[in-house]
């Protein structure tokens, strides 16, 4: 489907974030806890764009088929 590459880069994205933001807290590191919050909101980001492409191409699947 089209948006399975968003979605997977979604995923790793945020298992990124909880990398981060652990290693930020035990280290004490406030920039590498936000950068891993950053990369939570982009992760989402990603997953929901690639569910949005999927939902398009079943539009679009539909009325082709409609269409036929």
């Amino acid at each position: 489907m089209a948006g399975e590459k968003d979605r997977a880069k979604g995923t790793w994205d945020k298992a990124k974030w909880k990398a981060k933001e652990t290693a930020g807290e035990v280290t004490d590191d406030e920039g590498l806890e936000a950068e891993g919050r950053k990369d939570q909101v982009k992760g989402g980001a990603e997953k929901a764009i690639g569910k949005f492409k999927d939902a398009g191409e079943k539009v679009k699947e539909g009325i082709e088929e409609a269409t036929r």
